[in-house]
């Protein structure tokens, strides 16, 4: 058993764990840290889709009183089944452009300097999003830029959604497409623009990552399941168990994180990491690709 192979996983699996929702890309970050580790060969990229799932199942462990009720309540309550019908179109469109343009996509942009850029404009809407400066200007108190409690929103929780509402979202997630976007962050802050407030955004933004990345990582074993063989097994697991531990780690501080602050901090650590990376590679400092 290759002893590096499998501390490579590991640390892959925390990379995917403690970023996959945040809004600063896991997928972009999986990518960076392939390159350093030299873990990006085909077979590693169907191992940073498939340890999606262990990440998954943190967020269910996380909101299983939620889903598990819902799914009791289907057949008798209205409300429990226009909930899971939203999470429903608001998958939709992922499955549709993804079979369309996948393909493309992990040819042509699944690059070091495609990430760093997406992180940089991310960034800046983000900043933009939030209304840093407007806030920073009205208020002038401590930790006032911090705070953004979103009162003004439209809808309150994800029950107060409708199909429409559901479909937005799920369009605005598939700019997340792009290696880099973030889809939690395509997701969140879309949603706060489509006027969800900043607890709903996030809270169907994780419900909405059940059904897109167990399908994505269902699907990437099956198209690619000629490159697996049973001795990547352990690798395989390794990678689920560090990305379900950090990922439920991370869930939880994030949701108490947003109830008193705003993604500003996330917005600045994409534009920081993404000028790092193309510094460090225009100046020959790191080859971050290989």
């Amino acid at each position: 058993m290759d002893i590096v192979l499998l501390l490579k996983a590991a640390v892959m699996g925390v990379v995917e764990g403690l970023t996959e929702f945040l809004p600063i890309s896991s997928t972009g970050h999986l990518i960076l840290a392939g390159a350093l580790l030299g873990f990006d060969d085909d077979k590693a990229k169907v191992f940073d889709i498939a340890i999606q799932t262990g990440a998954i199942f943190a967020v269910v462990l996380v909101y299983w009183e939620k889903i598990s009720s819902t799914v009791v309540a289907l057949p008798s309550q209205r409300m429990a089944r226009r909930f899971a019908l939203n999470v429903l179109i608001a998958f939709l469109p992922a499955v549709v452009l993804g079979l369309l343009f996948g393909k493309f996509i992990k040819s042509h942009l699944f690059t070091p300097s495609v990430v760093a850029s997406t992180f940089i404009v991310g960034g800046f809407i983000i900043l933009w999003a939030e209304g840093w400066g407007r806030r920073h200007a009205l208020n002038g108190t401590e930790g006032a830029t911090d705070v953004h409690p979103n009162d003004n929103a439209r809808i309150l929780n994800v029950e107060s959604m409708t199909p429409l509402d559901a479909l937005k979202v799920g369009l605005v997630q598939c700019l997340a497409m792009i290696p880099g976007t973030s889809r939690s962050g395509a997701t969140i802050i879309g949603g706060m623009l489509l006027g969800l407030s900043r607890k709903a955004a996030t809270d169907f933004s994780f419900y909405l990552a059940i059904p897109t990345l167990i399908g994505a990582g269902a699907y990437s074993l099956y198209k690619e399941r000629a490159l697996l063989s049973l001795a990547d097994a352990p690798v395989f697991a390794v990678g689920l168990v560090f990305s379900f531990l950090s990922a439920w780690v991370c869930v939880r501080w994030l949701l108490r994180y947003i109830a008193t602050h705003s993604f500003i901090v996330f917005a600045w650590y994409r534009i920081v990491f993404g000028i790092v990376v193309l510094g460090t590679a225009g100046l020959g400092w790191v080859t971050w690709a290989a």
